[in-house]
């Protein structure tokens, strides 16, 4: 980092206190500076800490080993960058810049071109070498090829080394160049001082060496102090020897508290600059040109300077708390990256057994990776760690999801099969008339093709397309079939409509055991009379069943009988459907799940009160149980005759 100051710090107020001297004393100072009075000035070593200096004010700013250059945050920007680019794209970028005017600008650019495209050539010979070893090589006898990459980048990073080692040179000369121009100026000041000539002269010529000195650029570092110590100590002598006049000097003050003052304001535009490289050096440039400019009054010295050291050491406290939420933010930065680093590694862990399921789990990966590239920088090193972190679950993730993919594929093929033979059993059904059988095999097949899995991509509609118009063609026979049955439901429907009036009619006898067939009797018989017409469906049952039931409240039949008889007329309703296979088996299932889960209940019942002890409480519990026992075993007894009737049906 550049210090604050370029040029070397005097002890200013040992200077001051020369140039308040200046009036009374030059005349008698006739002595003529010599070298070796020159050389044997103190010249300060520099520091890690630089003091900004004005008129004996002192305040210093800190150099922070930790802080982050100026440029860092572009460096660190073009690094994530480059880290994305291609080889042949690295180069294509390096042939462009080498061809700059300026090589100086571009150093870092090219810098990091370099670290980009031998990261890349080290992780290529290793991935060479690891095959090599994988093949079965031998590691000693392993050479590393060079390609065509190699030798296009040498070529274009001679042309930088060579242009650069050219641009060094030429600013070295210009420093050479430099050094020698002011050089003369010392020795032009030295003439000055000896001068006879008038004052008015002598101070303007003094003027132009001032403002040659200023417009000469650097010198030779070595250089530097010594030649500013130099100079500083014959224009002391000048003052000495000149003796300004007061009214000149008053003028010259004015004249040095006006430009002071533009750089103050300056300063503090400064800190409405959004830019914090922009502002800081910028007011490099500043503390420079203050140097540059000789003394102001002496009861505006130390406002006019706290003025500009305010400004500066608010620019300089906005630089480090700039760069300290960097630090905070990169911290945050490198928090966010691990835990999506952690969140990866969550998804690889997880059990993924389905398509889908890997899927969502591929779509939660890119979604992570995403994030990823919304995320900063963080620092050099920990970027590096996280990132190959991060890389590597994504390698382990990819890798996984390729090998199941595999199998997956092998799957497909078999489940195309299986699905080729359904379409050969259908297109042999879809001939066929027998069409309660035939309709119940094609449901089966169709309930097969959902249990079998998913088939490859490209087949999966073709194949689709095939089963589903034998499907279709079979049921559009059936459905022109029984397109000429309604003429049937209608005679049917009045079939029905005369049973239930015969019903109306029926007169109770004494036996009743021989009413209760009767019953029985109406209800086979409504069950035997085929379909009607489905908008009539349930209005001509629900009036049938009315009738019985009230016949059923007269007759006093018990809750069971009554519920076996209403269960009987549900099952013959179920045999009316065309599903009625499948739904009579799912009836089935049902009360045989619902008896042995009561059947369990009742053993936990009877093993409950064989804890009981004997006491008042106990034996109300003990009577809670026995009567949800019992009414238990009759709703086991009426789900028996439930099921007997679905057996028989």
């Amino acid at each position: 980092m550049e210090n604050l100051i370029n040029e070397p710090v005097n002890n200013q107020e040992e200077t001051n206190q020369n140039e308040e001297q200046t009036a009374d004393q030059a005349i008698n100072s006739p002595d003529i500076v010599t070298n070796e009075e020159i050389t044997d000035l103190h010249v300060k070593e520099e520091t890690e800490t630089v003091k900004i200096t004005d008129e004996s004010i002192e305040t210093t700013i800190d150099i922070d080993d930790n802080d982050l250059h100026e440029e860092d945050l572009d460096v660190l920007a073009l690094e994530e960058k480059y880290n994305h680019f291609s080889k042949t794209e690295l180069i294509e970028l390096l042939n462009l810049l080498v061809q700059e005017e300026n090589i100086n600008n571009v150093k870092s650019k090219i810098a990091l071109i370099k670290v980009a495209y031998l990261k890349i050539i080290r992780e290529e010979k290793h991935q060479a070498y690891l095959k090599f070893i994988d093949e079965g090589g031998v590691k000693e006898e392993y050479v590393a090829m060079e390609d065509e990459t190699e030798i296009q980048f040498r070529t274009a990073f001679d042309i930088y080394r060579e242009r650069k080692n050219k641009y060094n040179e030429e600013q070295e000369q210009i420093k050479q160049n430099n050094l020698q121009l002011k050089q003369q100026i010392i020795e032009d000041l030295k003439v000055l001082i000896s001068s006879e000539e008038t004052l008015k002269k002598t101070y303007d010529d003094f003027k132009v060496l001032q403002e040659k000195w200023k417009e000469i650029g650097q010198v030779p570092r070595t250089e530097n102090n010594n030649l500013w110590q130099n100079y500083h100590f014959l224009v002391e002598k000048f003052f000495d020897k000149v003796k300004i006049n007061k009214e000149l000097k008053d003028l010259d003050l004015k004249r040095n508290m006006e430009a002071k003052i533009q750089l103050c304001e300056k300063a503090e535009e400064l800190l409405l600059e959004p830019s914090i490289i922009i502002s800081f050096k910028k007011l490099q440039e500043y503390h420079d040109e203050w140097k540059s400019l000789g003394q102001v009054p002496l009861d505006k010295k130390d406002e006019i300077w706290d003025r500009f050291k305010t400004a500066s050491d608010q620019i300089n406290q906005r630089r480090h708390d700039f760069y300290a939420s960097q630090h905070e933010q990169m911290e945050s930065n490198l928090i966010a990256k691990n835990a999506i680093c952690d969140k990866a590694e969550q998804i690889i862990a997880s059990d993924k057994k389905t398509v889908k399921e890997w899927q969502d789990s591929s779509n939660e990966i890119s979604e992570l990776i995403k994030i990823w590239k919304t995320i900063g920088h963080t620092s050099k090193k920990e970027n590096d760690e996280v990132w190959a972190r991060f890389k590597t679950y994504l390698d382990t993730f990819y890798a996984v999801k390729n090998d199941y993919y595999s199998k997956v594929k092998d799957e497909q093929g078999n489940n195309l099969n299986l699905k080729i033979e359904l379409c050969l059993q259908a297109e042999s059904i879809k001939e066929r008339n027998d069409w309660k059988n035939a309709t119940t095999e094609l449901l089966n097949l169709q309930k097969k093709w959902k249990e079998i899995g998913p088939v490859p991509r490209k087949n999966h509609d073709k194949i689709w397309k095939r089963f589903r118009a034998a499907c279709d063609e079979f049921f559009g026979k059936k459905d022109a079939f029984f397109s000429t049955v309604n003429e049937s439901e209608a005679g049917n429907l009045k079939l029905k409509e005369e049973l239930i009036e015969k019903v109306k009619n029926f007169q109770f006898g004494e036996d009743r055991n021989e009413n209760l067939q009767t019953l029985k009797d109406f209800q086979r018989e409504w069950s035997e009379i085929g379909h009607i017409p489905m908008k009539e469906k349930d209005r001509i049952h629900n009036e049938f069943r009315t009738i019985l039931n009230s016949y059923f409240d007269k007759m006093r039949v018990n809750s069971m009988e009554a519920s076996a008889m209403n269960y009987r007329n549900r099952i013959d309703n179920i045999k009316e459907n065309g599903d009625a296979k499948q739904m009579l088996y799912k009836e089935k299932t049902f009360i045989s799940n619902k008896i042995s889960k009561i059947k369990e209940d009742i053993n936990l019942w009877e093993n409950n009160i064989g804890f009981l002890a004997h006491s008042k409480q106990a034996d109300l519990l003990k009577k809670e149980f026995e009567k949800k026992i019992e009414n238990a075993k009759q709703e086991v007894i009426l789900l028996d005759a439930k099921l007997k009737m679905i057996l028989n049906s």
